[in-house]
């Protein structure tokens, strides 16, 4: 487990220096924000297109791998739902908390697990995450827009969400790097190259900028509900992946890979999405910045608990 740690605490320790330049005169909210953008809509992508372009899948057992990924999806989803009336009842949170701590047991950051899956493991184990991204952006995307919907004061315009989607640079960056594979030959290798390059950028940057969104001082002002989504997230869903993964059948690396995309904290895009439609989004970016400092003891221990259970 300390191998793991170690491996993986520069990936948080990056969050980190872009939560302190954030701070700083070095670079204005502007800058940040491109670098977001830039980041999302190109490094990213091209990182996954090369990613899924170049990875060898055919000692993995994808559809049993994305069978746990999508069942732990939905049994949390409906799981989280259910306590809605307890939460209610005692008036532990209100309907715009309530969808936060929706999205955020449910959201998961597909870039810290692709920076995890680069540093520790070969290039399948960051394909296999580059894959999950694309197969449960629609659904988790689906599922949150309902909620918030539903629990804040606004209302979705589905049209304008599906086309969102449809024209996600995630999904449409591993779709065409499935697409690469059939060509005889695969990419020139100059371009190649180049993607390659760009793609080492992806992760640094990335993390750079996941780091200058986080909002510390929120995560003091605890909330009466801050903490269950913590521990969904964090504890309850590598568990659960976990389990189903060796219930169809998952061992070895497949299993632990299934177990990362379950232990990483949640997105920060989601943020967003409850400012929009009327959630609670100061409570989700004070769930989002508490996961994130607390998954540095979390997924070392996770994938420490996936690897032992994978070996037997």
């Amino acid at each position: 487990m300390l191998a793991i740690f170690e491996s993986i605490l520069p990936i948080f320790l990056l969050i980190v220096a872009g939560l302190l330049l954030r701070r700083t005169p070095l670079m204005d909210g502007a800058g940040w924000r491109g670098l977001e953008q830039l980041s999302y809509w190109v490094l990213y992508p091209i990182l996954l297109f090369d990613t899924v372009s170049g990875a060898d899948f055919s000692s993995l057992s994808l559809d049993a791998m994305f069978a746990a990924l999508l069942g732990s999806v939905f049994i949390v989803a409906a799981g989280v739902l259910a306590t809605w009336p307890i939460w209610r009842a005692a008036g532990a949170a209100s309907r715009a908390e309530f969808s936060s701590v929706f999205q955020t047991a449910l959201r998961w950051n597909g870039f810290v697990a692709l920076a995890v899956a680069q540093k520790l493991y070969p290039p399948e184990g960051a394909a296999v995450v580059a894959l999950a991204m694309a197969v449960i952006i629609i659904p988790i995307n689906i599922m949150s827009v309902s909620v918030v919907s539903r629990f804040g004061h606004g209302g979705a315009n589905w049209a304008n969400v599906l086309r969102a989607m449809a024209k996600n640079p995630l999904i449409v960056a591993v779709g065409a790097g499935l697409l690469i594979r059939l060509l005889p030959g695969g990419l020139y290798e100059p371009v190649e190259r180049g993607f390659d390059l760009l793609g080492q950028a992806a992760i640094g940057m990335g993390l750079l900028s996941i780091g200058a969104g986080l909002r510390p001082a929120d995560m003091f002002s605890a909330r009466p509900a801050m903490w269950f989504p913590v521990v969904v997230k964090l504890l309850v869903m590598p568990a659960l992946m976990c389990g189903l993964g060796l219930a169809v059948g998952l061992t070895g690396p497949a299993l632990v890979y299934v177990v990362l995309c379950g232990s990483v904290p949640t997105a920060l895009n989601g943020y967003m999405l409850a400012r929009q439609l009327g959630g609670d989004a100061e409570f989700y970016a004070a769930v989002t910045t508490l996961q994130t400092v607390l998954a540095v003891l979390t997924m070392p221990a996770a994938l420490a608990l996936a690897a032992y259970a994978a070996s037997g």
